[in-house]
């Protein structure tokens, strides 16, 4: 496995070896110990599985007290994905990292607990698997508008599909501390 560090500290681009052939192709899509040694040494607790269609953006979400550090990646389709570090104290705080994941690149991206994680649909749909690390709770959730022009994620996408929740999220100016994640934990 290639492990590719971003300029957001502790944000990694995973590149897991693939063997392909006339069949397709098989790689590990999680093996505790290789990514353990990659840095990576949470527990995973939850998967979850999107399908969204072009266009769709999702995002920028967080958990605030219960860190949610995530291992994504795009089963089908090419997806846009971001991360944002709202880690309290942090050299880059409110900085942003992209990278492209699609089903044919295979790449994954882990992004710590700390940080708020989005992502847009470049492709027709695509298919998008989360791995947690801690339970989602819809009481503890935290979200940064996605265009917030302070942060100035460089989307590839200008009129996106958003939730309308997603719509009305703050910006990060607007957000008391008490609603930004409480810090990376293990």
């Amino acid at each position: 496995m290639n492990v590719i560090p971003t300029p957001l500290g502790g944000v990694l681009i995973l590149e897991p070896k693939v063997f392909g052939d006339h069949r397709g192709f098989f790689m590990e899509a999680h093996h505790r110990e290789k990514y353990r040694a990659a840095g990576i040494s949470c527990d995973f607790v939850q998967d979850n599985i999107s399908c969204s269609v072009r266009g769709t953006l999702r995002g920028l979400h967080y958990q605030i007290r219960h860190g949610q550090a995530k291992l994504v990646q795009a089963v089908t389709g090419e997806v846009f994905d971001v991360a944002v570090d709202l880690r309290p104290g942090s050299p880059t705080f409110g900085e942003w990292t992209g990278v492209h994941l699609s089903g044919q690149n295979h790449r994954q991206l882990f992004i710590p607990a700390g940080f708020a994680h989005g992502f847009c649909v470049l492709s027709q749909s695509a298919h998008f698997l989360y791995k947690c690390a801690a339970f989602y709770d819809p009481e503890d959730e935290g979200g940064i508008l996605w265009s917030d022009p302070e942060i100035g994620i460089e989307w590839p996408v200008s009129d996106p599909v958003i939730s309308e929740k997603d719509r009305r999220l703050p910006l990060l100016s607007q957000c008391p501390p008490e609603k930004l994640p409480a810090g990376e934990r293990s």
